[in-house]
């Protein structure tokens, strides 16, 4: 073939196309550029009606807003989002066999405040991820320790991936862990690596003796008085300080946030030195019920023969809670799964209170069901600007 002439191949160059040699076709290449838009639209209305989507592909499309009556879900673990001027409730409720029952819904479940009705803004009966504290008693009979001790593996069977532990031990010190965990096989070698004394109790060596409860090396009650440094029994009373054991572990709940249920996990014989403790009951519980933390008790053998476990019961009923006995280690063992069942599987309610006394310093909480034969366990009250969160 012939090379284009020199004008025509910078026309080609420029434009990509070659100059027709006559008027008919540059007529029908005109023609056909106007029609082929013309074709492609004629034939898409001409197209079969496509099916609608499956019921398979509609939940495939992102869910729409989740509203107040619903827990949204992360990575398939639900989620507690609530306004933060409403106030949360935990609530456990059990049949007449001490079974947890699961299936009451919104409209059977009544909450008042200060006696006033209130109206439920938030209802859900999602399992939600823990924020836990093992707080384990460092200092408990010989017997007792090593049967502590020997269960204590038994923990992590009743964690889920989505829960978080913090291993801690007290005697008359708070003796603190070494952080939170989701990770299963670090949280039972911490636990296998726990050991408990059963000699009179010693200041942790991190921490001065006359400091008080620590927390990450600080002090957890400010401006707390001078200690002198004693041993376990002294003139037949101890010197275990469980209340300021439980304070410094709601120190370490403190900010785990609103969307995780927070919990402290005591396992003690309940024996509390009370002229020892440098926060006293009141002091404690008003903390419990500022960050929203439950304490729920595994009272050991010893406590649970020598009935001495009434600080765990307290501790249990006033942050909604609940309080084990166990009578032996096997019956130990079975006890931690169901401790964490039920904290993990607690109806949530909360409501912006409304007809009450905002001056007052403490409002009382009741919740009621409408359903006979079952009994309901929540915290009976807040204190104001201090509302569970």
């Amino acid at each position: 073939m012939c090379s284009p002439k020199p004008r025509e191949a910078k026309f080609d160059r420029k434009f990509g196309l070659r100059p027709m040699k006559s008027l008919r076709k540059t007529v029908i290449v005109a023609l056909t550029a106007l029609l082929i838009p013309f074709l492609s639209m004629n034939a898409q209305d001409n197209k079969p009606d496509m099916p609608a989507p499956t019921q398979d592909a509609q939940q495939q499309q992102p869910p729409p807003p989740a509203d107040t009556d619903a827990a949204a879900a992360t990575n398939g673990q639900a989620k507690i989002v609530i306004p933060v001027n409403q106030v949360i409730v935990p609530v456990t409720v059990k049949d007449g066999s001490g079974r947890l029952v699961p299936d009451l819904g919104k409209d059977e479940f009544r909450i008042f405040e200060d006696k006033v009705e209130q109206r439920i803004a938030y209802f859900s009966n999602e399992a939600f991820p823990l924020s836990m504290v093992i707080l384990i008693d460092n200092d408990l009979k010989r017997k007792d320790a090593e049967e502590v001790a020997a269960s204590l593996k038994a923990i992590v069977a009743g964690i889920s991936t989505a829960d978080e532990a913090y291993i801690a031990r007290f005697d008359q010190f708070f003796h603190e862990g070494k952080g939170f965990t989701k990770n299963q096989d670090k949280l039972l070698t911490e636990i296998k690596r726990t050991e408990l004394d059963t000699e009179p109790a010693v200041a942790p060596p991190s921490a001065p003796m006359n400091e008080g409860p620590v927390i990450n090396g600080h002090s957890a009650i400010g401006d707390s008085p001078n200690v002198t440094p004693t041993v376990n029994i002294v003139k037949g009373q101890t010197t275990k300080c469980l209340d300021d054991a439980v304070y410094s572990a709601a120190q370490v709940l403190r900010d785990r946030g609103r969307e995780r249920r927070k919990m402290i996990f005591l396992i003690s014989d309940g024996a509390n030195g009370i002229r020892a403790n440098t926060h006293d009951y009141k002091s404690t519980v008003k903390e419990l019920l500022r960050y929203g933390i439950s304490v729920y008790s595994v009272a050991v053998s010893s406590a649970y023969f020598e009935r001495r476990f009434s600080r765990l019961v307290d501790y249990a009923h006033d942050s909604g809670g609940d309080v084990y006995f166990a009578a032996k280690r096997t019956t130990m063992e079975e006890l931690y799964s169901r401790v964490t069942e039920e904290a993990r599987n607690q109806y949530t309610l909360a409501y912006s209170p409304i007809g009450t006394n905002r001056a007052l310093d403490y409002h009382t909480i009741e919740v009621r069901v409408k359903r006979e034969g079952l009994t309901v366990d929540a915290r009976e009250g807040y204190y104001a600007g201090a509302a569970p969160h």
